[in-house]
């Protein structure tokens, strides 16, 4: 005999079988699941962008702080 296997989610500290929902349901909740993965990988990216222009800010700074080489002057 075949197992009825039914995927638990949880909504709001409510529990629900997956397989029990709408198919409207379903569509709604694999969008919202969608787009947590994408929300997760836009902070991400985000991290990363943040890290990168600080590294670009100390950089600046550092140039900013180290004397200029100054070019002997030419003389006739």
């Amino acid at each position: 005999m075949g197992q009825d296997k039914k995927t638990p989610i949880t909504i709001d500290n409510v529990e629900y079988n997956f397989e029990d929902l709408t198919n409207e349901q379903q569509v709604l909740f694999n969008h919202c699941v969608d787009l947590d993965r994408k929300m997760d990988s836009a902070k991400f990216n985000l991290d990363q962008l943040n890290v990168g222009k600080q590294a670009f800010i100390n950089m600046l700074k550092q140039s900013l702080e180290t004397p200029k080489e100054v070019a002997p002057e030419v003389t006739n």
